[in-house]
C-alpha cells in the first residue's frame, strides 16, 4: 500500500513503542506511548495528520484499544504475524531484540514489502463476541485435559486396574459423579454391585450393570495399599468435582457458541457445507474474518497452512511436503471438517482417489481439506449456499 509515512508500533502490555519512517526508510519519529486512550489517541491523531499507516505485531489482546482508535479515526492499520516478524528482524543490523528495533522493522516491512502485511478491518460485534467465546472454549478444553491427566495419574499410581476399567468413560459427567461418591478401589470394593449399578443408572450411564461389575472386579484384584492412598482418595474426589464442572460449562458454552454463530450472516453459508457444525463453523468464521482479505482460494489456503511446500535441491531432493506454517487453528478446523465430510459421497470419492494414489490417511484428508478451501472461498465470495455437484454422465 502506497503511503508517505509508515508507523510501526511494537505492542506491549502496559505500553507500546512507535517508530515512523518516510518512503525512503528514514526514521522521522519515535516515542514510547502508554496503553491508555489519551496517549494512544495522540498517536493516532499524529498518524492521521501525516497520512500514515500503522503496522502492529499483534492483532488482538493488548493491541485492541489502538486498533479501535485507528478504525474510528480512519487510519489504515496492518498486522505482521510473529513468524514473518522474526524472519524480517534478521535482515536488520544488530543481534539484540529491542522495542525500538521491532517498531522500526514493522514500519520498514510495511514500506518495502506491503504484500507481507495483513490489512485489518473493523471487527463486527457478533464476530468479536464469537471470538471471545471460542477462546474461552479453548481454555476450558485445556483445563479439562489437564485435570483428566492428573486424575488418571493418581488412579494409575494407586489403583491401576481401576483406571484401566474406567477407560475412555472417565471424562463422562455421569461417570465422574459416581467417581465422586466412590473415589478409590476400597470404596468401590465396599460398595455392592447393586449400589454401583443404581448410582450409574441415576446418572443415566449406558450399560450400567455391566460397567458396575467391571469396576467392582477391577477393585477386587488389588489387595495392596500404596502409600498416600488416603490423600489420593481425597484429591481424586476433588478433581472429579472440578472436571465435572468444567465439562458442564463446556456443554453450556457449546449452546452459547451455536446461538452466536447463527447470528452471523455467513452462518447459513458455512453450515450448508457438509461437515461443518456450529463449533467448527464458529472457529472458521472467527479465523477467516472477512473473506475479502483473501483474493483467491490459494491465498486462503496459504493462510491456513494447507498449501504444499516444495523441497527441491539439485537432483537429490524433489518433493512436496505439508506446510508447517499458517494459522494452525484454522488448519485444524478445516482438517476436522474434511474428516467429518467423509460420509458425503463427493468428498468420499475424492478421498478414495487420493488413497488409491498411495497417500496415507492424513495426507488424503489434507488434500481434501485443500480442495474444500476452493469451494468455501467461492461460497463466501459469491454468498451462495453449497450445492451437491451433479454426477458425471456414465459412459455408454
Amino acid at each position: 500500500m502506497d503511503a508517505a509515512v509508515y508507523l510501526g508500533v511494537d505492542i506491549g502490555k502496559s505500553g507500546h513503542y512507535a517508530v515512523a519512517v518516510d518512503d525512503t526508510g528514514k526514521t522521522i519519529y519515535q516515542t514510547g506511548v502508554s496503553n491508555d486512550e489519551p496517549a494512544l489517541r495522540k498517536l493516532v491523531d499524529w498518524a492521521k495528520q501525516r497520512g500514515a499507516v500503522v503496522v502492529v505485531d499483534q492483532s488482538t489482546g493488548a493491541a485492541a484499544l489502538l486498533l479501535k482508535l485507528c478504525w474510528a479515526g480512519d487510519v489504515r492499520i496492518g498486522y505482521v504475524h510473529g513468524l514473518a516478524m522474526a524472519r524480517a528482524r534478521d535482515f536488520y543490523a544488530g543481534a539484540s531484540k529491542t522495542d525500538p528495533k521491532d517498531a522500526f522493522v514493522l514500519a520498514d516491512v510495511a514500506r518495502a514489502h506491503p504484500q507481507r502485511v495483513v490489512w485489518l478491518e473493523p471487527n463486527r460485534e457478533a464476530l468479536a463476541q464469537l471470538e471471545l467465546l471460542c477462546g474461552y472454549d479453548v481454555d476450558l478444553r485445556a483445563d479439562a485435559n489437564r485435570i483428566t491427566n492428573r486424575l488418571r495419574a493418581l488412579l494409575v499410581t494407586h489403583w491401576p486396574a481401576l483406571e484401566r476399567a474406567l477407560g475412555d468413560r472417565l471424562d463422562s459427567r455421569g461417570v465422574l459423579a459416581v467417581v465422586e461418591q466412590y473415589p478409590s478401589g476400597p470404596a468401590i470394593k465396599e460398595a455392592s454391585v447393586e449400589q454401583l449399578t443404581a448410582a450409574f443408572k441415576a446418572q443415566r450411564v449406558r450399560r450400567a450393570q455391566a460397567f458396575a461389575e467391571q469396576l467392582h472386579q477391577a477393585a477386587l484384584t488389588q489387595t495392596v495399599t500404596i502409600s498416600g492412598s488416603a490423600t489420593a482418595t481425597r484429591l481424586i474426589r476433588e478433581l472429579a468435582v472440578q472436571l465435572g464442572a468444567v465439562l458442564q460449562r463446556r456443554d453450556e458454552l457449546d449452546q452459547e457458541i451455536a446461538v452466536s454463530f447463527f447470528d452471523l450472516p455467513e452462518a447459513a453459508i458455512l453450515s450448508s457445507l457438509p461437515g461443518i457444525g456450529p463449533r467448527l463453523g464458529a472457529r472458521i468464521a472467527v479465523e477467516i474474518g472477512s473473506i475479502s482479505r483473501f483474493r483467491t482460494p490459494g491465498h486462503l489456503a496459504a493462510f491456513a497452512g494447507l498449501g504444499p511446500t516444495v523441497w527441491k535441491s539439485g537432483t537429490s531432493i524433489n518433493a512436496s511436503r505439508p506446510s508447517r506454517f499458517g494459522n494452525h487453528r484454522l488448519k485444524n478446523a478445516l482438517f476436522l471438517v474434511a474428516f467429518a465430510s467423509l460420509r458425503h459421497p463427493p468428498s468420499r470419492t475424492y478421498y478414495d482417489r487420493k488413497r488409491a494414489e498411495g497417500k496415507r490417511h492424513n495426507q488424503a484428508l489434507l488434500c481434501l481439506a485443500r480442495r474444500r478451501v476452493d469451494v468455501l472461498h467461492a461460497m463466501l465470495t459469491q454468498h451462495a449456499l453449497y450445492r451437491t455437484p451433479a454426477p458425471l454422465p456414465t459412459a455408454a
